[in-house]
């Protein structure tokens, strides 16, 4: 592992020395939009307009500035990739829900094919809490298709915190059925996922292609202009190995502009699927797909996940940003333990 691999402490069990960071919003109705502050600086916005297909975290910054998302669709960067613009901030969505895809769903889709993909609509913020230690945001929506029938009620808290150079994302989200069984098929495109700056994207000289559900088409260009990044699991899978594999953490690190870089998630025991599989890309897409196991496993396992009419279930995910701290694997799983508490 190479020596500028860094990650953070969670909120609740921070080291002797860190000092906790005051967390408060700005809420905008009229934009659609949350602002969340850690000391007064800017850490991520919680958007959720009307042209969007679902709600995100965007863009997200670590402690000392550096914007550790990309910027499109929303934000075109120099030297950025420009592939699969449903790949915004931090979502939460799957591929295949009652055969709809909510996972590749954007404005790229002919509208003679939207029927076929599902939205997250009609967000309504909920609750605020501003904290001196940390801060909630809480919302509810609902998983619909095209003609508005709703699948599934959504029910998610944020918890933000953040100490000297790490930043803390506590997501817990509640999925609930409603009138009808709903199945999720084991598929690759799910279930948390984020979408990377360019430095924490792998060096890479080739053009790739990626089909979703439907088989639309998504070209991936050559990587370049400072990319660096590579991935490490908790199985002790480093790089392209980590795809497809299980673990309760991975980490995604790097250098951006001179200083280091680094997005830990680590799932919960509570999930479905636990350990989760990774659905992690050298392109920059860093994403946790529990349900998947039947494509991660080449058919070895199944899931095949369902929840019937008034059943839920829970989703709990921890993301870690931190700049210019160096930790090590021992303390990563010390971590994961404090979260699955």
């Amino acid at each position: 592992m190479k020596k500028y691999l860094i990650i953070a402490c969670c909120y609740f069990s921070l080291s002797v020395n860190a000092q906790t960071k005051k967390v408060a919003f700005v809420r905008n109705d009229q934009e659609r939009k949350v602002d969340v502050l850690i000391d007064g600086k800017p850490f991520t916005s919680f958007i959720y307009p009307l042209n969007m297909e679902k709600p995100v975290l965007y863009p997200i910054l670590a402690a000392d500035g550096a914007i550790v998302t990309r910027g499109f669709p929303l934000d075109k960067r120099e030297g950025e990739r420009v592939d699969h613009p449903h790949h915004v901030g931090l979502w939460f969505n799957y591929e295949s829900v009652n055969g709809l895809d909510f996972w590749n769903n954007s404005f790229a889709i002919p509208a003679d094919k939207k029927a076929k993909y599902g939205w997250i609509r009609n967000v309504k913020v909920e609750k605020i809490e501003n904290g001196k230690a940390n801060g909630k945001l809480s919302y509810g929506a609902n998983w619909e298709n095209q003609a508005k029938d709703v699948l599934l009620k959504e029910q998610t808290t944020f918890v933000f915190s953040g100490i000297e150079n790490e930043r803390t994302i506590d997501r817990i989200t509640t999925l609930t059925a409603q009138k009808e069984t709903v199945n999720f098929k084991d598929v690759k495109d799910g279930m948390l996922g984020i979408r990377v700056t360019k430095e924490l994207e792998f060096p890479s000289d080739k053009v790739e292609e990626f089909t979703d559900s439907q088989g639309n088409i998504t070209k991936v260009s050559a990587s370049g202009n400072g990319a660096n990044g590579t991935y490490l699991t908790s199985e002790g899978k480093k790089g392209n190995d980590a795809w497809g594999t299980r673990g309760n953490w991975c980490v995604l690190y790097g250098v951006k502009e001179t200083k280091p870089l680094s997005i830990a998630i680590i799932d919960h025991p509570k999930n479905p699927g636990y350990p989760t599989y990774w659905h992690a890309r050298d392109y920059g897409l860093f994403a946790a797909n529990p349900l998947g196991q039947a494509i991660f496993s080449e058919g070895k396992e199944t899931l095949n996940f369902s929840l019937k009419p008034g059943a839920s279930v829970t989703f709990r995910y921890r993301i870690i940003i931190t700049s210019g701290t160096q930790v090590s694997s021992e303390s990563l799983n010390k971590q994961a333990a404090n979260f699955g508490k």
